[in-house]
């Protein structure tokens, strides 16, 4: 299982069997990738793993790992996953932004707290709101900006590669 994972989440597997291909169900209902680095947001990830209570319902990617694989969760790259919070749903959907909140909170069994957000008018305003956030968290979390954070990232992630290649 990757690292980025959380021990209580599975991910979608698939084996051969004769000349069939079948796939394992994943035991979650939404892999939520999030920024391990935001103070803001792990506030929010821990919440919600309480929430959870162990049972798996979400699984929780930290797409701030090292070893985040974006090849694992429909092609979600580390630089489009900081711009916005995204997940991923056992079919392979990819949602974003207020709508990932959204399908958590129902999800946990809080979908009441997001309710409003289906709502046109109120839907609206409130990506608009998300998006103003989205657009500054870094620097409301002082943090540097998203270009540095990306280039630092991939710094560490060929420094990495490099290293096992040596070894």
């Amino acid at each position: 299982m990757p690292s980025n994972v959380d021990s209580t989440s599975m991910t979608e597997s698939s084996f051969t069997e004769g000349s069939q291909t079948l796939a394992a169900s994943p035991g979650w209902k939404i892999e939520l990738l999030y920024d391990g680095e935001c103070p803001l947001c792990m506030r929010e990830v821990n919440f919600l793993r309480r929430r959870d209570a162990g049972r798996g319902l979400v699984a929780f990617v930290d797409i701030a790992d090292p070893h985040y694989n974006p090849a694992l969760y429909r092609g979600v790259d580390f630089e489009t996953a900081m711009g916005r919070i995204h997940a991923v749903l056992p079919d392979g959907t990819v949602i974003q932004n207020v709508a990932v909140f959204r399908r958590v909170y129902e999800v946990l069994g809080m979908g009441w707290v997001y309710a409003a957000t289906k709502l046109p008018v109120i839907g609206t305003i409130v990506d608009f709101v998300y998006g103003l956030w989205a657009d500054r968290r870094l620097a409301l979390t002082g943090r540097a900006d998203l270009a540095t954070i990306v280039a630092a990232r991939q710094q560490r992630v060929n420094g990495d590669a490099t290293q096992r290649c040596r070894l």
